[in-house]
Formats: structure tokens, C-alpha cells, sequence
């Protein structure tokens, strides 16, 4: 690393600072940092009162960290493929290209259901279990519908949410799980720029996981969301499902709900 003191840091090709490089690649100060820490990206000089510095091949590199991060890469695996040579590089991207192709052909699958499920909407006709299988993909099951009505039938936040579950149109299920999956990737956003489990932007997002619940589904307690958090690490089924989103999420997002629970008051042990 160099002292660099004798440039303007705004200019193109030369050095910039974490604010400058954050504007121009989108990549957040705080995920900066992180890459720094970790060794991914670190910057090649620092002024004169010790702030990091980025030279033109840090951004270039930077820029290929960005890349690999929207193929779905853990930074563990972008730090292998920039230590790769270039045959390796070439061969992460083929097998990744054709992962993206299935993600696609899904997608355009799960698109047509759409379509199909808004065409009968105009009718007024509720979705059927198998419609609902091809909108919410393995995470809906009959079995699993049965299961959770066996587990939880008698109590009043089974009910709660079977009545309001009962008056929900196909528009309703999507935007259901369009907010589920914005939950997800926020969660997601977080664990990939390191921030902790129990911090403040985590708990935030445990807190509208909650709320998301208690407003399309039953009143949930913060000791409640605590202890059906447990699932997602103790079911196989809910972990892969947050797993599908990122590696280690499941268990993220466990830490995130327990975080907020204690921050509102309760207490390890609490069951109410």
C-alpha cells in the first residue's frame, strides 16, 4: 500500500476515496469496508490522515466482485475466482451461465402461472391447491397446509389466519409473496455486506418480518416470532427455503428475530 498525497482523487485514473467509489459502482461504503477486512478488495494507497484510497485496477477489480456478486457467488467463492486463473474464471462462468438458463426457463414457467392465475381473477374463481403450488413453487404444500393445521388448528392464531387467508384474491398471494421475498433479500443484502445479526439494520428488518405476519396472517408477539424463528434452523424445509436465498440465511435470519425479541423485552426462557 502507498502514502499517495500529490493527486486529486475526483480526477478519472486516478486514486478516489470510499465515497467516491461507492457513487460510481453502487456497492455501499459498508460493504467496502467489509471487502477491505476480508482481503477481497482492499485499496492500494491512503491519504495523508489515513483514509483508503482506490487506484483504478482496485475499482476494476471492485467492478468484478459486483459482477460476480448478481451471479449469485459468496464471497468466498469470488475470492477463489479472482485467485483462479483465467481457464478456472472460464469455467465458474459456464457452469454459472447455465444456472442462470434454468433460473430463466423457471421463470418464464412460473410467468405463464401468473398469467393463467390472473386470467381467472377476472372471473372471481380462488386459486386451486395446484396453482398455488405453481405461484409459490416447493414452499407450498398441501401436506405441509395439513401438518401446520394438525400442529396448530386449536389455537386462535390458526384461526385469525384462516379467516383472513380465506378473502385473499390471486392478487393478494402475489403481493404476499412479493413482500416475503423483499423480506428475504433484505435479509439477504445484510448477511452478504457482513452486518450482525444483531444489529440495528437486522433486527429493523426481523421487526417488519413480524409485522408482515401480523398483517397478512395472525397477531404475532415478539416471543412468538422468537420461538417460530427456531424453525428455520430446526426444520429442514424452512432451512432450505432461506437457503435457496443465501447460505447461512436460515440461521440469520433465527439470530435477527431473537435479536429484536430481546430488544423489545423478552427474555430468553419467555413463552408468551
Amino acid at each position: 500500500m502507498v502514502l499517495v498525497t500529490d493527486q486529486h482523487e475526483d480526477q478519472p485514473g486516478e486514486h478516489l476515496t470510499v465515497g467516491r467509489v461507492a457513487e460510481a459502482t453502487g456497492v455501499s461504503v459498508r460493504a467496502l469496508h467489509h471487502y477491505d477486512a476480508v482481503g477481497l478488495v482492499r485499496p492500494s494507497g491512503r491519504s495523508a490522515a489515513g483514509y483508503r484510497l482506490y487506484a483504478p485496477g482496485d475499482v476494476e477489480r471492485l467492478r468484478t466482485v459486483v459482477v460476480y456478486r448478481r451471479l449469485g457467488f459468496s464471497l468466498e467463492e469470488v475470492g477463489d475466482l479472482l485467485a483462479a486463473d483465467g481457464s478456472g474464471q472460464l469455467e465458474h462462468l459456464r457452469r454459472q451461465r447455465d444456472a442462470v438458463t434454468a433460473r430463466l426457463e423457471e421463470d418464464t414457467a412460473l410467468l405463464a402461472a401468473i398469467d393463467r392465475a390472473l386470467e381467472v381473477h377476472v372471473s372471481g374463481t380462488q386459486l386451486t391447491p395446484e396453482e398455488q403450488r405453481e405461484l409459490f413453487g416447493d414452499s407450498f404444500s398441501e401436506d405441509y397446509a395439513a401438518e401446520a393445521e394438525q400442529r396448530w388448528g386449536e389455537t386462535p392464531q390458526w384461526t385469525q389466519s384462516q379467516e383472513r387467508t380465506a378473502r385473499y384474491t390471486r392478487a393478494d398471494w402475489q403481493e404476499v409473496k412479493a413482500e416475503g421475498d423483499a423480506l428475504n433479500a433484505d435479509f439477504a443484502a445484510l448477511l452478504s455486506a457482513g452486518e450482525p445479526a444483531d444489529g440495528g439494520a437486522a433486527m429493523d428488518v426481523a421487526e417488519r418480518h413480524r409485522l408482515h405476519v401480523c398483517e397478512r396472517f395472525y397477531d404475532m408477539s415478539h416471543a412468538m416470532h422468537r420461538s417460530v424463528s427456531q424453525l428455520y434452523v430446526d426444520d429442514p424445509r424452512f432451512t432450505a427455503v432461506y437457503e435457496a436465498v443465501a447460505p447461512g440465511l436460515a440461521q440469520f435470519v433465527r439470530d435477527a428475530a431473537r435479536a429484536n425479541a430481546a430488544r423489545h423485552g423478552v427474555e430468553e426462557g419467555c413463552s408468551s
